[in-house]
């Protein structure tokens, strides 16, 4: 009973006490990381993957996965910026018509997914995966494989400043609210525990997975958006592997790949374990593949995490 106690309790509770070690090594290690202008920094450059985060927590707790979302960004990203240049109205104007366009067309890529999904019944990884291949050209082939500049100057002030991470933090309460308060949330959480006793209950479980792969379109809209204003450009190039982030964030954050159990609080901490730990690693001059096997060994030891945390119940 002791060790389903110890176990229940690193299940709970692991995930703050990694990061809580991880900013007590990194402390230790360099004296530029304890600092309000690095803390600054560890949140802006993360805010876009953790709003893709979120959405992918949607996918993930109803058992599916989103292989798109980082090409997604790149190719909401380019529109977004190409509706900003020129001098066709103010700056004001480009700039909340270039934030819609990109959103929108995020939205658009996520429902066809999750059309693909419900109606023609391909499997999510095949239809994502699809949609990866085909968002990724289409931004490539948009703008000849070249980046979009000329955005409007209050545009990368706002990247610069810390309103992206406000942004984030109102995806990540109302993604909460959605999840915990809402019949629409319970209904992602049956889904993903079993499909088939929730349509046995009338939940709709394809209007469901239609929804939550549509929001996740639309969050992968907002982090292009995102990302344009914390580069000053729209480059087809971004977004790169940034769907594996996403899920590293996620699975570190506690939620099933199995589906129906996870939280998006938790989701948030999994992509700030994730940010600190590349930014420590930068500060420790460690190189970016080096990095790269540090976050595979992460994951395996969240993996192994979640199977204790079964284990527990």
């Amino acid at each position: 009973m002791r060790g389903k106690s110890v176990l229940a309790l690193l299940s709970r509770w692991g995930i703050l006490v990694a990061l809580v070690l991880e900013l007590v090594f990194f402390a230790t290690r360099s004296p530029y990381f304890f600092t309000l202008e690095n803390f600054e920094n560890v949140l802006r450059q993360n805010a876009a993957v953790a709003v893709v985060a979120a959405g992918m927590t949607f996918v993930i707790l109803t058992a599916g996965i989103d292989l798109s979302v980082g090409s997604l960004v790149a190719l909401t990203g380019v529109l977004c910026a190409d509706a900003m240049v020129g001098d066709w109205a103010s700056p004001t104007v480009r700039v909340l018509t270039g934030c819609l366009v990109g959103v929108a067309a995020g939205a658009a890529c996520g429902a066809t997914s999750g059309v693909v999904t419900t109606r023609l019944r391909i499997p999510p990884f095949v239809a994502t995966l699809a949609m990866l291949t085909i968002a990724k050209g289409v931004a490539l082939h948009y703008t000849d494989s070249q980046t979009i500049s000329g955005l409007p100057d209050g545009f990368a002030d706002f990247g610069a400043s810390l309103w992206p991470v406000a942004v984030m933090a109102v995806v990540y309460v109302a993604a909460w609210i959605s999840l915990t308060r809402t019949a629409f949330g319970r209904h992602v959480y049956a889904v993903g525990g079993n499909a088939e006793a929730a349509r046995l209950c009338g939940i709709r479980v394809d209007r469901v997975l239609l929804c939550v792969y549509g929001l996740s379109g639309t969050l992968a809209g907002l982090a292009g958006v995102l990302m344009d204003a914390r580069l000053g450009t729209g480059s087809p190039k971004v977004g790169n592997l940034m769907e594996l982030d996403a899920i590293a964030a996620v699975v570190v954050g506690g939620t099933s790949l199995m589906g129906g159990r996870g939280s998006i609080w938790g989701t948030l901490v999994g992509a700030l374990v994730i940010g600190v730990l590349n930014n420590g690693l930068n500060l420790m001059h460690v190189e970016y593949y080096s990095q790269k096997i540090v976050v595979g060994v992460v994951l395996i030891l969240a993996a192994t995490l979640d199977r204790f945390r079964s284990e527990a119940r």
